[in-house]
């Protein structure tokens, strides 16, 4: 994948690191980055936190967000983003949390809605996509746009 490719090799040569928290993706966004050659270098590893119980407890989610509005919000995947970015000391931290279907929950129901978050230093931007595509389509397109957004980080 192009989007892992580029950002693998801007992290290399700007000497950074990345680490990721995922949720809808499963540990898809660390095999595209992972299966790019030199990927050692950069990326320090990730947090398939599927489970709410992993989601407070390794990444620091807030309970109560999750209670209340489930893990499909703009909010858990910032506090994924950052509590990864936290743990595992990197520059930046990726997340990617949502509904990938096909079914759904009373919490969130809208199949395709997922969020991408990047984590950098004194910063973290979220996007929100709806997608249109089966669960496989959606989860590589989010791991798609988690990277544009890495990729972004890294001209800043």
């Amino acid at each position: 994948m192009d989007e892992a490719k580029n950002v693998v090799s801007r992290l290399t040569a700007q000497g950074k690191t990345l680490a990721a928290a995922e949720s809808c993706t499963g540990g898809l966004l660390g095999k595209l980055i992972t299966d790019v050659p030199g990927a050692s270098k950069v990326y320090l590893g990730g947090v398939i936190s599927y489970a709410y119980a992993v989601k407070t407890a390794l990444l620091g989610v807030d309970a109560k967000l999750l209670e209340e509005k489930g893990a499909v919000c703009e909010d858990v995947a910032v506090q994924m983003a950052q509590g990864a970015k936290d743990l595992l000391h990197a520059d930046i931290a990726l997340a990617t949390t949502g509904n990938a279907g096909p079914g759904a929950d009373p919490k969130n129901p809208n199949v395709g809605e997922i969020f991408v978050a990047c984590a950098t230093e004194g910063k973290t931007v979220c996007k929100r996509l709806t997608l249109p595509g089966d669960r496989e389509e959606n989860r590589l397109q989010a791991c798609r746009e988690a990277l544009l957004l890495a990729e972004e980080a890294c001209r800043e």
